[in-house]
């Protein structure tokens, strides 16, 4: 059995998502939602323990295989070939079309296996349940599959012989076949109409939808896979938008650094949105805006967390699996997350930020009023009440508190955007006082944070440690790109943050909780591609993003992290946070339209 990698295509409606590794097979899907049971979970199984939990059409004699999505759709076709020319095209989908003034998801992926030649097939469907641990119990009908849990019910059918599935018998495929995976309903239409009905509708709805991305000149198909990408990452149904598919990815080899990221981080779901929104991507944002106002408005004089299921839950205890032995059998596997608990005061900021579009942004239907700002000033004075607080700041260290100058940052955020929010809504009282305390974080994070001897500013207050997210200093209208502070901290971020020989930002070189961190964080390359660009080091820029992009896999999808010896991609996957990079720094960097054509 081969080690599992990161060469893997998302497929997903924006109610399930699913991984389909380079030879066909479903080896991670999540039920009846993103944070759900890990039906299909080979991907953190080693192959030491007992088998199962895949989805896997093969083809006998394998040796070669192709893997690309369907032209700026979230529909993926592998081709397999046999030894002898034979093969099969799998096309892979989870419907998603307008049907009844609705976008209509079902909890559904689609199987379409088309022949080449006389194909030798055996298709294996292996679903687990309860953490991985449990084997469903399988009935058999006439031309479906029942799958039954303790607490869930799946349902496969199909136009193949049910037999050879159940038996994972070996067969020749003569001709186009389909199968249709989940919910336990009964499908009453011919399963060859329905699927090619439903791939029809379903790839038409992608094209549609990309034609109205505001893509930049240059770079194109990469910014629109990752316009897809962060769409797929978005549960429609409440607004929220996780961090990856996946949970115990490792960061970096043997590491335990194995989180579950399959939740709703408000501070990454704001440059999420942030991002869509630059391309025209303005439903997704208004549902996100929805989800944490809704939050917000439960606040009841408490913090906020950094972290939310998607459902705005706030509970999602941390746990270790057994039956899964983790990535290459590189445990722990760990549901839930413990950051839920942490204090983390810059997400007072990403709130700020992420429902000041509501207020400047004339697109949106619910435009911001008194009522929202007055809710939103909750969330300010707890900004302005912890801006000099220890937190476990954005990077969730779990053994260590400090003042972190980025978190201290982000509240002065929270106190600048309200204060050009009572602009707007000509508050001039509100105005002035939100203001005073913007001006008065300010200084003090310039007196405390910026270290005159290293000209930079630092990760923690009166420290001589150099944190990546301080790159976002200029982006968030801190300093001017172009100060002498700002070009400082540019410059020592370069020097302490790029280890000899890598070409790729850590976020962090101290020690942490595990040790020190062994391979580069992806976004804050995007971070420092973005800062180049901003002090009029273009050319810099352009290659170091060149050479990012040589780093996606060959679906155009990035991870969390990148070795930066070898290139090689880890942490979960598809991380929203380093596709959001590719669209930021794609439109810093690209030609202008009108200069290109």
């Amino acid at each position: 059995m081969e080690s599992p990698n990161l060469e893997l295509a998302l497929i997903g409606n924006c109610s399930i998502g699913a991984l389909i590794d380079k030879k066909g097979t479903v080896s991670w899907m999540c039920y009846p939602r993103f944070d759900g049971e890990p039906v299909f979970c080979s991907l953190l199984k080693s192959g030491k323990q007992e088998t199962g939990g895949s989805f896997a059409i093969d083809l006998i004699d394998l040796e070669s295989t192709e893997q690309a999505y369907e032209h700026n759709t979230a529909i993926v076709k592998t081709r397999l070939m046999d030894r002898f020319g034979n093969g099969i095209e799998i096309l892979d989908f989870a419907p998603r079309f307008h049907q009844y003034g609705r976008i209509h998801r079902p909890t559904t992926i689609m199987r379409k296996i088309i022949p080449i030649g006389s194909p030798r097939v055996k298709v294996r469907c292996n679903p687990n349940h309860s953490d991985g641990a449990g084997k469903f119990h399988r009935t058999q009908g006439s031309n479906h599959i029942r799958y039954i849990g303790d607490d869930l019910a799946l349902r496969l059918t199909t136009d193949l012989s049910v037999t050879a599935i159940l038996d994972e018998t070996t067969f020749v495929l003569g001709e186009t076949k389909h199968l249709v995976f989940g919910e336990d309903v009964s499908i009453t239409e011919n399963i060859s109409e329905l699927t090619d009905r439903f791939f029809t509708e379903t790839e038409s709805y992608w094209q549609e939808w990309c034609r109205y991305l505001a893509i930049p000149f240059e770079w194109q198909e990469a910014v629109i896979r990752a316009a897809i990408t962060l769409k797929l990452s978005s549960y429609e149904d409440t607004g929220a938008i996780i961090a990856a598919m996946t949970t115990s990815i490792p960061e970096a080899a043997n590491t335990v650094r194995n989180w579950d990221y399959r939740f709703c981080w408000l501070r990454d779901s704001y440059f999420t949105v942030q991002s869509l929104n630059r391309l025209g991507v303005t439903r997704t944002m208004e549902q996100y805006l929805q989800y944490i106002m809704n939050i917000v408005a439960t606040m009841n004089g408490k913090g906020l967390q950094p972290v939310y299921c998607i459902n705005s839950k706030k509970d999602m205890p941390e746990r270790l699996l057994e039956a899964m032995d983790g990535y290459r059998g590189m445990g722990p596997v760990r549901i839930g997350n413990q950051a839920a608990e942490q204090i983390q005061h810059d997400v007072y900021g990403a709130v700020i930020l992420s429902a000041t579009q509501m207020f400047f942004d004339e697109r949106i239907r619910r435009r911001g009023d008194e009522g929202l700002f007055r809710l939103l000033e909750h969330v300010g004075e707890l900004a302005i009440a912890n801006y000099n607080q220890p937190d476990a700041g954005l990077w969730e260290l779990r053994g260590q508190q400090h003042v972190h100058t980025f978190s201290s940052m982000m509240c002065w955020t929270a106190a600048d955007r309200l204060a050009k929010i009572a602009d707007k809504l000509s508050l001039a009282e509100k105005s002035s006082y939100w203001r005073e305390h913007a001006d008065k974080i300010k200084q003090t994070i310039n007196e405390r944070g910026f270290n005159k001897s290293l000209n930079a500013y630092t990760a923690t207050w009166d420290g001589d440690t150099l944190d990546a997210s301080l790159l976002l200093a200029f982006e968030l209208g801190f300093v001017e790109a172009k100060s002498p502070e700002f070009i400082g901290t540019l410059e020592a971020i370069e020097k302490h943050l790029k280890p000899a020989g890598s070409k790729y930002l850590f976020r962090y070189i101290t020690q942490d909780d595990f040790g020190e961190p062994e391979n580069a964080f992806t976004i804050c390359s995007f971070w420092y591609i973005d800062a180049l660009a901003a002090v009029g080091r273009k050319d810099e820029a352009r290659k170091l993003f060149e050479d990012l992009l040589e780093r996606r896999n060959s679906l155009g999808l990035l991870s969390e992290d990148i070795n930066p010896e070898t290139g090689e991609l880890w942490g979960n996957f598809p991380q929203t946070y380093s596709m959001v990079g590719i669209i930021n720094s794609a439109r810093v960097l690209s030609k202008r339209w009108e200069e290109a054509l």
